[in-house]
């Protein structure tokens, strides 16, 4: 029977001996490697970007060092992975779940609207499967409240908004490279910003708020006179990190090329019938970081989920929205209307580098195989 993974890392040749060099050198932490990384990245995007541990950590980090805290609100979708909300929670703020627009599954913002008050102080906006949505709108929704705008741009890297690579514009761009990413590191993340008190702060933030430590450790060297303002987290990247996340950079292309032409795969052979429809239809400048479907009608999704896992298919559910999670849910909080219409028919398919046409054939065959013995 076959087995075909809803994700995995890609990793090769290059990538092992770029950790098999750190190894040699002996010096593991913070230090050059991750100064490349930071390099390459910065070039990339066309500004400065800073590496820390996690995905998770760069959004804590830049709510943070963006004077977010404690009672303070922050407008965020509730269909997120739950780091989007423990970033939020962990600084002291509040996430706000609101509900989501049908198009692209992002964050509604004339909900967002509803759920305002005095204590708001920025707006998450998640670009979910990599699609950036109506960032022009969100942009102004923001600038017209006085709100800082994060983007949980996890899924995305890679992709284009307005011939613009996603990180590059708007205020603060966070990303994470954990194994299943469109570029990985292992795990690890990046804060991405043209506000540069915020990024100073937070290259103290990451290392335990120990001031200007981030030039000694690209020297190989530690701070042993030093003072601390501010609070800090350990949540510096490591060099063995940086050297994975560094090849995989420059395999960017080779990545991005293969995702779009799964999910353009994906959506052609979908194309003539109108059960099964593809969350995104247009992957030209998207760089799919999973590959979402709405199957129309579907009643019980774990059912389905089981008979394909017995036939060797994996699939996830992208994600449980934030709002029916004990930690988060509010007794306040108003109808998600979009959000909970939508769910019960959301499946993640397979995709990632290592998949080919066939594996796609059989992923389809399987399922609409699965929906007629329902």
């Amino acid at each position: 029977m076959k087995s075909i993974r809803l994700s995995k890392s890609s990793i090769g040749e290059e990538e092992k001996k770029a950790v098999l060099a750190v190894l040699e050198n002996e010096y593991l932490g913070m230090g050059e490697n991750v100064l490349n990384f930071e390099k390459k990245l910065t070039s990339f995007f066309g500004r400065e970007a800073i590496c820390v541990s996690t995905g998770t950590a760069a959004l804590q980090l830049a709510l943070e060092c963006a004077g977010i805290g404690k009672g303070d609100e922050v407008l965020v979708p509730s269909l997120t992975y739950v780091a989007s909300f423990q970033a939020i929670s962990a600084t002291g703020a509040t996430p706000i779940a609101c509900d989501i627009e049908e198009r692209y599954l992002s964050i509604d913002v004339e909900d967002a609207k509803q759920r305002l008050t005095k204590n708001t102080k920025a707006i998450m906006v998640v670009h979910y499967g990599g699609v950036v949505g109506d960032f022009e709108k969100v942009s102004r929704f923001a600038k017209n409240h006085g709100l800082r705008l994060v983007e949980d741009a996890a899924h995305a890297f890679g992709s284009e908004y307005l011939g613009e690579k996603v990180g590059s514009f708007g205020d603060i761009a966070c990303f994470s490279f954990d194994g299943i990413k469109n570029i990985t590191s292992g795990e690890g993340g990046c804060i991405v910003s043209n506000d540069s008190m915020l990024l100073e702060r937070a290259k103290d933030a990451r290392l335990l708020g120990v001031e200007k430590d981030s030039q000694a450790r690209y020297s190989g060297e530690r701070s042993w006179e030093f003072d601390v303002v501010h609070q800090g987290w350990r949540y510096h990247m490591s060099n063995i990190m940086a050297a994975i996340g560094s090849v995989q950079l420059d395999r960017l292309d080779e990545f991005s090329k293969k995702r779009k032409q799964l999910a353009q795969y994906y959506v052609s052979k979908l194309s003539s019938q109108n059960e099964v429809i593809p969350i995104c239809q247009d992957f030209s400048t998207i760089v799919p970081h999973i590959f979402v479907v709405r199957i129309l009608g579907l009643k019980n999704r774990e059912k389905l989920r089981l008979v394909l896992k017995n036939r060797g298919v994996e699939t996830g559910v992208h994600y449980k929205p934030n709002h029916r999670l004990s930690y988060f849910k509010s007794e306040t909080q108003t109808e998600f209307k979009t959000l909970e219409r939508l769910f019960p028919e959301l499946l993640s398919l397979p995709i990632h580098p290592d998949l080919s046409l066939k594996d796609i054939d059989y992923v389809l065959d399987s399922i609409f195989e699965a929906i007629n013995e329902r």
